[in-house]
């Protein structure tokens, strides 16, 4: 059985071999003894440390290439198809069970500028490792892994309260991301009523609505993620630790549901924006109609006297020219007083 390295490199791996290929997508590789961190350990002395009682590896890496995906999974005896899904991203959060191992995949959400920046981060846990893989903009674990050295009683239950510590990271920031994205709704929903029809207003609620669906995707599968951890696995997450995942659970689910809610209100300030725009429209219409029956009086007048009959009486009275635009202006301002009153102009 082999020892502890005494220096190990800032990566956790010595500089021989392949292990200089792999400092760029090793972020650490430490070893656990009875919730007190051992130190750093080797890609190549991990099979040998897992076999010590009461010590578990807790190794993180980003973006891995196939060929150390093939080396973490000799030395952990990791099953070929979870290496094989862990090699991609762009999977569906799930929880599945290969042999004394878990495989997971976990969508993670963070609110920055602005905007929502979804990653995807993949554990494998078994009674003395954890492994987590982070893909695309994932979120950083260094300080779920400095809460975990700040309680050793709870981190020597074993890597099922590190997985636990892990996960609970994640949907923390589900919250944050919700409360940022219920702060972005409520400045549109001032939008919506200021002003009568903005395009741009209407992009970001579809926008908007496109982050909420994204972050039900990722949040949802948890619950029943997190019923399975409760209720199953003995042997990775111990009974003592079982009410930490219910914790998580009640979390999930209080985010599922500020989701719901949200939802429900931008798809009714979406129906209130369009009704607004067809209400400015028909606003619009009204008052196209009313100055087009102000100005059909004069037109028919007139039309009327381009005709060039020989015999119109009025045409000899001396009168006639004067009375006929007194009459017109008189009706057209009757007209456009009646149609003010009704408040079509």
């Amino acid at each position: 059985m082999s020892s502890m390295p005494p220096e190990p490199t800032a990566a956790g791996l010595t500089a021989t071999g392949n292990n200089r290929f792999y400092r760029a997508m090793v972020m650490q590789c430490v070893a656990y003894a009875k919730g007190k961190r051992l130190g750093e350990v080797t890609i190549e002395d991990i099979s040998d440390v897992i076999q010590q009682e009461d010590t578990f590896v807790w190794l993180g890496l980003r973006e891995p290439d196939a060929s150390l995906l093939m080396k973490i999974q000799e030395e952990f005896g990791l099953h070929e198809l979870a290496i094989e899904d862990t090699r991609s991203a762009h999977q569906r959060p799930k929880l599945e069970e290969y042999g004394d191992s878990l495989f997971l995949v976990l969508q993670t959400a963070e609110f920055v500028q602005n905007t929502v920046q979804f990653g995807e981060t993949h554990a494998f846990i078994g009674p003395r490792f954890l492994v987590t893989v982070r893909h695309g903009s994932s979120l950083n674990y260094q300080k779920v892994r400095e809460r975990c050295e700040n309680l050793p009683e709870s981190l020597a239950k074993g890597p099922g309260f590190a997985l636990y510590a892990l996960v609970d990271f994640i949907v923390d920031h589900y919250v944050l991301v919700v409360d940022g994205l219920r702060e972005r709704f409520d400045r549109l929903e001032e939008d919506v009523f200021k002003h009568r029809f903005n395009r741009q207003t209407l992009e970001q609620l579809y926008e908007l609505k496109r982050e909420l669906l994204l972050l039900r995707g990722a949040a949802e599968p948890l619950l029943d993620i997190s019923q399975q951890l409760m209720r199953f696995h003995a042997k990775i997450i111990p009974k003592d630790i079982r009410f930490y995942y219910r914790d998580i659970h009640d979390h999930v689910k209080r985010v599922d549901q500020a989701i719901d809610s949200m939802r429900e209100m931008l798809t009714a300030a979406m129906q209130v924006h369009l009704t607004l725009v067809t209400v400015g429209q028909n606003e619009i219409v009204k008052r196209l109609a009313g100055w087009g029956a102000i100005l059909a009086i004069p037109t028919m007048v007139f039309s009327l006297y381009g005709m060039n009959f020989k015999y119109m009486p009025e045409l000899d009275w001396r009168f006639s020219y004067p009375a006929i635009l007194g009459g017109v202006t008189l009706a057209c301002v009757w007209l456009y007083r009646r149609l003010k009153k009704v408040g079509w102009l």
